[in-house]
């Protein structure tokens, strides 16, 4: 059986074209029953099988599902509601975008998959980069990896252009060095929301990217 119906795609495609509170609050038992309690089911069980690979993993599904009103206060788009849900499983959950885990995204436009360390503070993307310097034939084994590849492609993330001057002579070697973002994503059709092998294609994924992951904390 699926995890989700049809209604979940379709609940976003009729709020992207009434994207505002009375609409919604009309809605609000729609959007429980076919999107927001079969979202939490689904990373319920992803927590499972992803804190069944990595202990570190002991998060609820609340810790690591996003809030589904958009933060407008910057932004000249005043539309509330995001338009896809989306969850990060890890250690940290939503509350750190730094630590590596599994980040997905579902909804009309695509199902996305996102794996990396998206945010790194500081310390943390100096201690990145200290680990590719002293391991950069193993660091490139991992992401030209063929699982790795074939779902993922490559290693993303903006670059600065200058770097601490023990870390240049390294970046000669390993380009990717220059990175202050270390992710990767795959995207699948939003079809795939409603396949009842949605989980399984999920921590396919995850199995792939894992290695990478592991690495950039100092485990691999």
């Amino acid at each position: 059986m699926a995890w989700f119906g049809a209604d979940f795609n379709r609940f976003f495609k009729e709020l992207a074209a009434h994207n505002n509170k009375e609409w919604f609050d009309g809605q609000r038992k729609r959007y429980e029953g076919s999107v927001k309690e079969p979202f939490a089911t689904f990373v319920g069980e992803l927590i499972q099988r992803v804190g069944a690979l990595d202990k570190r993993v002991r998060i609820t599904p609340q810790e690591a599902i996003f809030r589904i009103n958009r933060d407008v206060r910057f932004s000249k788009d005043k539309a509330p509601y995001k338009l896809a849900c989306s969850a990060i499983i890890s250690a940290a959950g939503r509350k750190d975008h730094g630590v590596p885990g599994l980040y997905l995204e579902l909804g009309p436009e695509k199902v996305a998959i996102y794996g990396g360390s998206y945010m790194p503070g500081k310390e943390a993307l100096m201690a990145i980069r200290e680990r590719i310097a002293a391991k950069p034939v193993r660091f490139r084994a991992l992401y030209t990896d063929d699982a790795f590849k074939s779902r993922f492609g490559r290693i993303l993330g903006e670059r600065n252009k200058v770097l601490p001057p023990e870390l240049r002579k390294a970046a000669e070697g390993e380009p990717l060095l220059y990175n202050k973002q270390f992710y990767w994503c795959a995207e699948l059709p939003p079809s795939r929301v409603t396949s009842p092998d949605l989980a399984d294609v999920v921590m396919a994924h995850y199995t792939a990217m894992r290695p990478l992951n592991e690495f950039l904390v100092g485990k691999g």
